[in-house]
Formats: C-alpha cells, sequence, structure tokens
C-alpha cells in the first residue's frame, strides 16, 4: 500500500485582505456596463461643501439640543444656539457663490 504525502496549496489559505479586496470588486467592475461608473466622482466646490457641512452640523446640533431641553437647561441652550450659528454658516457659505458674483469659482460669462 502506497501513501502519497499531502501537499497543502498555502497560496489560497495566504490571501492577503487586499488581495480578497481586490477580487470582490473584480466581480462588480465585470458585470457593470460602463466600468468608469464605479469610479466617477463629482466636483463640488468648496464653499458649497462647506455649505453642506455645516447644515448638517447645525441640524445635528440643533436635535442633540432639542433632546436634552429638559434634563439640561445651559447646555441644551448653548448647543441651539451653536446649531444655529452653524446652520447659518452654512446657508451662507452654500449660496454665496451664487450672489456674490465676484466670489472665487463663479463663472462670470454666459455662453
Amino acid at each position: 500500500m502506497k501513501i502519497n504525502p499531502i501537499t497543502p496549496n498555502f497560496k489560497q489559505l495566504s490571501q492577503t485582505s487586499e488581495e480578497k479586496k481586490n477580487k470582490f470588486l473584480e466581480k462588480f467592475h465585470t458585470s457593470v456596463i460602463n466600468s468608469a461608473d464605479m469610479t466617477d466622482t463629482i466636483v463640488v466646490p468648496r464653499t458649497i461643501f462647506k455649505g453642506y457641512l455645516g447644515i448638517m452640523t447645525g441640524t445635528t446640533l440643533l436635535t442633540i439640543g432639542g433632546l436634552l431641553a429638559q434634563k439640561m437647561k445651559k447646555t441644551s441652550l448653548t448647543l441651539s444656539l451653536a446649531g444655529l450659528l452653524t446652520s447659518l454658516y452654512g446657508t451662507y457659505a452654500f449660496v454665496r457663490p451664487f450672489i456674490i458674483k465676484d466670489a472665487p469659482g463663479v463663472e462670470k460669462k454666459k455662453d
């Protein structure tokens, strides 16, 4: 009776997480018709992005301030005021390129 030695395949067992991640993403890239859809990005002016962040942060602060209104009145008032000011700045940063025509990043001539 002859016994063959078992040779383990260490290549499959020693896959790094990066290799696994690439294989997982490859499945999406091969099944998507236009592979550029997976890597497209949208360029947003910095002031508009700051506006989004300001509005979202302000809303969060207002919500937390509202939840703490019954238990901690001074903290609630502080968070609410900070939320209002942050939302006001976010609105200004979002709208500024459209109102102030000389702001950087605003197109000055029509096609």
